[in-house]
């Protein structure tokens, strides 16, 4: 068996996309977790060449740097201006670059939050999805091709899949990866942010979107199991007996009232 070394083994380029998170509480600009879990996981491959890339406004730049703590000696920065469609840029910038592994978060924490900028990324690219990944390294037999990796994806209830991947591919991280490493103050400081000005087209998706505060869907009417079919109908239809209170003409104050004091007794108001 032929001796293959670690450096033959090591991806040789990875980019990795990054994006402004905002904290659930205060609302204020930050690093996305699983943006910085994607970061980690480029760092502990060691590629050849490992790229960072944002897509946004200048004035990004400071909550940017707390993925230089992290260990980024540069990032770059794709000026665009506010509210414009960062996927054309992007795809354009990483054909440039050509990787062989692009890695971001699954979703955005701040803007539309769709989750389908990786496809899209992809598509452009001709390259393969691989969603939901929470450990990634080189692949360790010595009959696979350069660039090959062993993935391993998170499925539902906690199961986990392992992939072997040749070929350019985009991998967005799951939030049951490891976390990411603490960023240090000296290298944020240190790392450099390089600007560089791209041509954009307007978003045609966001301004017809509407902004609403977050609220908690309504609980779902738990259904009847086994039984019969009218016994099934009978417990979906049917009002438990001794609650509730019939009200007969009742004014509009007090009906109101009644149905306010349904609606959070059943848990969909607070």
């Amino acid at each position: 068996m032929a001796d293959v070394s670690t450096t033959d083994m090591a991806m040789p380029d990875v980019a990795v996309l990054l994006s402004i998170g905002r904290h659930p509480v205060s609302r204020r600009a930050r690093r996305a977790a699983t943006d910085a879990q994607a970061l980690d996981m480029a760092l502990a491959l060691r590629p050849r060449r490992l790229t960072a890339i944002h897509a946004g406004p200048a004035a990004d730049g400071e909550a940017l740097r707390a993925y230089l703590g992290m260990g980024l000696e540069r990032l770059t920065l794709l000026v665009l201006p506010e509210g414009s469609d960062p996927v054309e840029p992007l795809i354009a910038h990483l054909r440039h670059l050509a990787p062989s592994l692009v890695l971001t978060g699954r979703q955005a924490e701040d803007g539309e939050g769709s989750g389908m900028l990786p496809y899209l990324i992809a598509r452009g690219l001709d390259a393969a999805v691989v969603p939901d990944v929470v450990r990634i390294g080189p692949a360790e037999a010595p009959d696979f091709m350069p660039g090959s990796a062993d993935l391993v994806q998170a499925l539902p209830r906690g199961q986990r899949r392992a992939l072997t991947v040749t070929g350019r591919f985009v991998a967005t991280v799951h939030p049951s990866a490891p976390p990411a490493r603490p960023s240090a103050f000296g290298p944020a400081r240190r790392g450099v942010i390089e600007p560089l000005a791209v041509q954009a087209a307007a978003d045609l998706f966001l301004p017809d979107c509407k902004h609403r505060p977050w609220r908690p869907k309504p609980k779902l009417i738990r259904m009847k199991r086994g039984g019969s079919a009218l016994d099934r109908l009978k417990a979906a239809t049917e009002g438990k007996s001794g609650k509730g209170q019939l009200l007969v003409n009742p004014s509009a104050e007090a009906g109101a009232l009644a149905i306010y004091d349904s609606l959070v007794e059943q848990g969909m108001l607070p």
